[in-house]
């Protein structure tokens, strides 16, 4: 099973375009897209509400399955992702959740906290911390093979874990 991530896009609607076009069996955007909830672009894509949309019809969370996941999708501005992952790995087990995407700090990485997946794709338009702009790609089989990748779709990194 593939799924794609982005978060962070801020009004671009290109990288959202380019990201939607690639094959997977979902796509999940992390908020602070700055889109309507009713822009086409956004249909077929699971997409929650960050600190700087406006449209209140997008959700602040989304509890996902897949397959045999249970993917929690949030900003992470609500859980204080910037200063600790405590918050949201508790709101992520409340949810049973074996995924937890997020986004808001515009930096990618992937971390396996108490049996949960938690993955940052970073932002596709305004990376920090001397990152490219980037997206992410999760492989599931035996275990999670977490992918980042830039714009180009060029690797950036890799991580695997076990589930």
């Amino acid at each position: 099973m593939k799924l794609l991530i982005l978060s962070d896009s801020h009004g671009d609607l290109h990288t959202v375009e380019q990201i939607k076009s690639l094959q997977a069996d979902a796509i999940f955007h992390c908020g602070d897209s700055e889109l309507s909830a009713t822009n086409p672009l956004l249909n077929g894509i699971h997409i929650v509400r960050g600190n700087c949309d406006n449209d209140d019809q997008l959700p602040a969370t989304i509890v996902q399955k897949v397959g045999d996941e249970t993917v929690f999708i949030v900003h992470g501005h609500e859980h204080d992702v910037k200063r600790s992952m405590l918050t949201l790995s508790y709101a992520a087990a409340e949810q049973q959740a074996t995924i937890a995407l997020f986004g808001h700090s515009h930096l990618y990485g992937a971390e396996m906290i108490n049996g949960v997946l938690f993955v940052n794709p970073g932002s596709t338009t305004q990376p920090r911390g001397g990152r490219e702009a980037s997206y992410a790609v999760i492989e599931i089989a035996d275990g999670y093979t977490v992918s980042f990748y830039s714009m180009n779709h060029d690797l950036l990194d890799r991580t695997k874990l076990n589930k």
